[in-house]
C-alpha cells in the first residue's frame, strides 16, 4: 500500500512545482521531461523574462541547422502558455509558409505538450492550439496569404525569419503585438544582409550597444558540438565535404551572410577553379567522362561560319560542350575540364550527330544536355542513340537558380577544375578565352524568400553558353555512376567543332 505524505512532503513538492512553473530551466526538466542544452537556456530565459516583466522587447535568436531551434522555440511556447492557462493570451507565429513550416512548428508544441505532466492541448480550426484559456496560432507569411483579425497578447514569433518577406512582416504581423507590447522574436540562420532577420539584428546590436541589453542570441555550430558531440562530427564531416565556402556552410553552419548580388563566381572561387592539368584530343584508359551540352540557336543560314557569326552577332547563342573528368577518389567527385566544343548559328540536325559521336569516342558515362525549347528535340535524340546515360534537364527560374547555387559551392569548395591555361594559338585556346570571359561577366541576384538567384552575362557581347555548359557539371553529384556502353548513334553530315 502506498504511503501517504506527510504535510511537509506536500510543501516541499507544492514548492518545487512552483519553482519549475517559474523557471524554463526546471520547467524543461520537471515538466516537459525534454531539458534544454545550455546554449538552449540562454535566449530561452531572456524571451521568458521578457514576458514576464513586461519588457516588450525584439529578440533575434540564430542558430545553425538542426542544432534544437524548433525545440526551444516549442519549448518556450510550452512554459508561456502553461503560465497563461488561467488568464488566457495569444501567442501569435509566422513562417514563410503554412505548409510545411506554420504546420511543423504547431506539431513541434503539440509533441512537446503531450509528453508533458499536463492536461494535453486541444487543437482548434487546424491551425491553433489551446492550453485552458491560452492559446498559440501559426500562420502562414507568404506575400499572397490573408491573415486578418490576430493579437499577439503573449508573444509574436517569426521562423525562419530570413524567408519571411520583410513588407509582410511589417504590414500584417508587426501590428499584432502593437497594443499589447507583447515581446517579438525572430528564429532563424543567416542568409543575404538584405533579410528581415538580418536587418533586425543589426538594429538589435546598435540598441545593446546604447543600453547593454542583450537582445540577439547567436549559437556557433562549435557550441553545439561541445554539448552533442554527434553534431560535430556531423558538421566537420560537412566542412569536409563541401568545404567551408560552400554557400550551405557559410550560412546554415558558420552562420555568414553572402552577399545578395555581386559577381556569380567571387576571386577565391575563380582561383580554385584554374587548374594545372592539360588539355586532352581523347580519352585516357581507366578514366571516367561526362559531357554537359548547353543547346543554342539557329542560324537562318546554313552555311554562316561560326567565328564571323559570332563576331557579327554577338548575342548569338552558341551549342556549347564541356567534356569533364570525373575523379571519385573523396567523399565527393572532383571534375576537371579536359576538352570544349562549340557551334554557333548550327541547325541542330547537324550538331546532333557529332555529339552523339563524342559521347561514343570519350565513353561518355553521362551526357547532361539542356532540354529545354530547341533542346528537347536533341535530347530525345541523344536518349534514343545513347540510352540511359543522357539525363535531360529543362530550365525554369527554379532550375537555373538551384543549378546556380549548386556550380557555385561547386566551384568555392574546389571540385570544379579548368584544365591549365594555354597559349594563344593552341586549338583550345579560344574556348578558355571565352569561358573565362563569360566566368568574369557572369553575375547574381538574390530575390524573395525563397532565396531564388538570378544569374548569368548581362553583357551583349559575351553571352554564358560555355558557363551555362559548365554548371551543369553539378547535376552530375545527383546521378549514381552508370556503366558507359553501347549505343545507337543515328549518323549525321559531319560537323567539326570550333574550339576543342
Amino acid at each position: 500500500m502506498a504511503r501517504l505524505l506527510t504535510e511537509a512532503e506536500l510543501q516541499r513538492r507544492r514548492r518545487a512545482l512552483v519553482r519549475a512553473m517559474s523557471d524554463i530551466g526546471l520547467f524543461s526538466r520537471a515538466v516537459l521531461r525534454r531539458p534544454l542544452r545550455r546554449y538552449q537556456l540562454a535566449p530561452a530565459r531572456a524571451i521568458v523574462d521578457s514576458v514576464l516583466r513586461r519588457k516588450g522587447l525584439t529578440l533575434a535568436v540564430m542558430m545553425p541547422r538542426q542544432a534544437g531551434k524548433n525545440e526551444t522555440a516549442a519549448q518556450v511556447e510550452a512554459f508561456l502558455l502553461n503560465l497563461h492557462r488561467r488568464r488566457g493570451g495569444t501567442i501569435v507565429k509566422a513562417a514563410p509558409t503554412l505548409t510545411p513550416q506554420a504546420l511543423n512548428s504547431l506539431l513541434r508544441l503539440e509533441t512537446v505538450l503531450q509528453g508533458a505532466a499536463l492536461p494535453p492541448p486541444r487543437r482548434e480550426q487546424g491551425h491553433m492550439l489551446r492550453v485552458g484559456q491560452a492559446r498559440a496560432a501559426f500562420y502562414s507569411a507568404a506575400p499572397e496569404a490573408n491573415v486578418v483579425g490576430a493579437t499577439a497578447s503573449i508573444l509574436l514569433e517569426g521562423d525562419e525569419a530570413q524567408d519571411i518577406d520583410e513588407v509582410k512582416w511589417d504590414k500584417d504581423f508587426r501590428p499584432m503585438a502593437a497594443s499589447t507590447a507583447a515581446t517579438t522574436v525572430l528564429w532563424g540562420t543567416a542568409w543575404t544582409a538584405q533579410t528581415l532577420l538580418a536587418r533586425t539584428m543589426r538594429a538589435l546590436r546598435a540598441l545593446e550597444r546604447r543600453d547593454g541589453q542583450q537582445r540577439v542570441f547567436t549559437v556557433s555550430w562549435q557550441q553545439v558540438a561541445a554539448e552533442v558531440p554527434e553534431y560535430k562530427q556531423y558538421v566537420a564531416g560537412e566542412i569536409a565535404r563541401l568545404g567551408a565556402d560552400h554557400p550551405l556552410i557559410r550560412t546554415q553552419y558558420l552562420l555568414q551572410e553572402i552577399a545578395s548580388d555581386g559577381g556569380l563566381l567571387p576571386p577565391e572561387a575563380q582561383a580554385l577553379m584554374r587548374g594545372s592539368h592539360p588539355p586532352l584530343a581523347g580519352p585516357l584508359p581507366g578514366e571516367e567522362y561526362a559531357l554537359l551540352v548547353d543547346v543554342g540557336g539557329e542560324a537562318e543560314e546554313r552555311g554562316a561560319i561560326d567565328d564571323a557569326l559570332r563576331q557579327q552577332q554577338p548575342r548569338r547563342d552558341s551549342t556549347a560542350i564541356t567534356i569533364v573528368a570525373v575523379e571519385r577518389g573523396g567523399p565527393l567527385p572532383r571534375y576537371r575540364v579536359v576538352a570544349r566544343h562549340w557551334w554557333t548559328g548550327r541547325p541542330l540536325l547537324e550538331v546532333q550527330g557529332a555529339i552523339a559521336r563524342l559521347a561514343e569516342q570519350w565513353g561518355a558515362a553521362r551526357v547532361v544536355v539542356d532540354a529545354t525549347g530547341l533542346g528537347a528535340g536533341l535530347a530525345a535524340y541523344l536518349r534514343q542513340a545513347l540510352g540511359p546515360r543522357v539525363t535531360p534537364f529543362v530550365f525554369s527560374a527554379t532550375a537555373k537558380s538551384e543549378l546556380g547555387w549548386a556550380f557555385r559551392g561547386l566551384c568555392a569548395s574546389g571540385r570544379f577544375s579548368d584544365h591549365a591555361e594555354l597559349p594563344a594559338g593552341h586549338p583550345a585556346a579560344a574556348a578558355q578565352a571565352q569561358f573565362w570571359r563569360e566566368v568574369a561577366a557572369a553575375d547574381y541576384t538574390v530575390a524573395g524568400p525563397e532565396r531564388r538567384m538570378r544569374w548569368g552575362v548581362a553583357d551583349p557581347t559575351v553571352h554564358d553558353d560555355l558557363l551555362i555548359s559548365a554548371a551543369l557539371c553539378a547535376l552530375l553529384d545527383r546521378e549514381p555512376r552508370p556503366a558507359a556502353g553501347p549505343g545507337l548513334v543515328v549518323e549525321a553530315d559531319d560537323v567539326e567543332a570550333d574550339d576543342v
